[in-house]
């Protein structure tokens, strides 16, 4: 019997679709590593071991200062593409669909119904968002000592301190879930995912609608 014509090629290569722009992988990018940055001088201020280790606590300081002013920059640069305003109004929307997600969360349910982003993409999104918000303010405040009272500056100071705990703590859930989502970091690295992958994990997300052809062309 005669081998089957196709044995010996190399498996085809399974069919991908856009996900990310790249210009919201620069985002991401840049975005994570200032925040990285801000807990990790953070760290090296409040930790005293490590500040004994580390040293040079003022150079800690000013890197730290910068690094939480710059946070919201590579966002509002971002803001000039299409592809990730689209994707803010997606993550700014709650659905009937993200209502089931949750409940199928709590339930331990694999159905789970998803476009683009899930419902835990989302609210971490928004959580982060404020966090960012809040973080700054009460950071500028602790900076410019003149421009608040000494009870408020104490008040932002206490806020400051326990939200950074409470951001390193969710960033370091995000971060798990990616280490143990491969598929997801790589629609992150290279803007492109196995579209049997988003159909599993996003199910109501349209793969063949314009926006998406279009973020392919942009992150090529």
């Amino acid at each position: 019997m005669h081998p089957p014509a196709d044995s010996g090629r190399a498996a085809r290569p399974a069919a991908r679709v856009a996900r990310f722009a790249r210009a919201e992988r620069l985002v991401h990018r840049a975005t994570a590593g200032l925040l990285l940055t801000c807990l990790a001088t953070a760290l090296m201020l409040y930790y005293p071991p490590l500040s004994e280790l580390v040293g040079r606590r003022r150079l800690v300081v000013v890197v730290h200062e910068w690094c939480g002013l710059l946070l919201p920059v590579p966002l509002l640069l971002g803001l000039v593409s299409r592809a990730l305003r689209a994707d803010l109004a997606r993550l700014n929307r709650f659905t009937a669909a993200d209502r089931r997600w949750l409940r199928a969360v709590r339930r331990r349910s694999h159905d789970r119904p998803a476009g683009k982003f899930n419902a835990g993409q989302k609210l971490y999104a928004a959580w982060i968002a404020g966090a960012v918000l809040v973080m700054l303010g009460t950071g500028l405040l602790m900076w410019f000592t003149h421009l608040a009272p000494l009870v408020w500056r104490t008040g932002a100071t206490f806020v400051h301190d326990w939200l950074a705990v409470a951001v390193g703590v969710v960033v370091g859930g995000h971060v798990w879930m990616a280490v143990r989502d491969p598929e997801a970091r790589r629609g992150m690295r290279t803007g492109l995912v196995d579209r049997r992958w988003a159909a599993r994990e996003h199910p109501e997300w349209d793969l063949g609608d314009e926006r998406a052809a279009q973020d392919g062309r942009d992150s090529r």
